[in-house]
């Protein structure tokens, strides 16, 4: 079950995130909810950057709130001159059939070494495991 397109740019800097449900992974009845997100983070501006490190906020339906920092993306601090992109997968455990999630990437350019934070989009997790709810 993959969810839309969720894009954001911040400074020349395009972020795209689509997320998908794993049920293969999941095994709703002991809680546990998976789902992958591919990322991808593309320069369209004038200055060559790179991505030093990321902050996730992470939000399940109870309410409860995951905040993760760490240097770069899947091991990687990515290099971006203007009209490059860079995509990865990753992916996130839940404890709920739901959430969402939201960040940023902490940059520099390259040339000055000034710093700059690149917003990634708030996306929806949603599994075929949510009640349904008619209002």
């Amino acid at each position: 079950m993959a969810s839309g397109d969720y894009t954001e740019v911040t400074r020349g800097i395009r972020v795209s995130v689509c997320a998908r449900f794993l049920d293969e992974q999941s095994a709703p009845d002991e809680n546990r909810f998976v789902w992958a997100y591919r990322v991808t983070i593309g320069n369209e501006g004038g200055e060559t950057v790179q991505l030093l490190r990321r902050t996730w906020t992470i939000t399940d339906a109870a309410g409860r709130v995951q905040r993760v920092h760490g240097p770069g993306v899947v091991g990687e601090q990515p290099v971006l001159a203007p009209g490059e992109q860079f995509e990865y997968t990753s992916g996130t455990p839940l404890g709920t059939p739901s959430g969402f999630m939201s960040g940023l990437y902490h940059m520099v350019v390259r040339d000055t070494g000034e710093l700059f934070d690149v917003v990634i989009p708030t996306f929806s997790l949603d599994s075929p495991h949510q009640p349904i709810r008619l209002h």
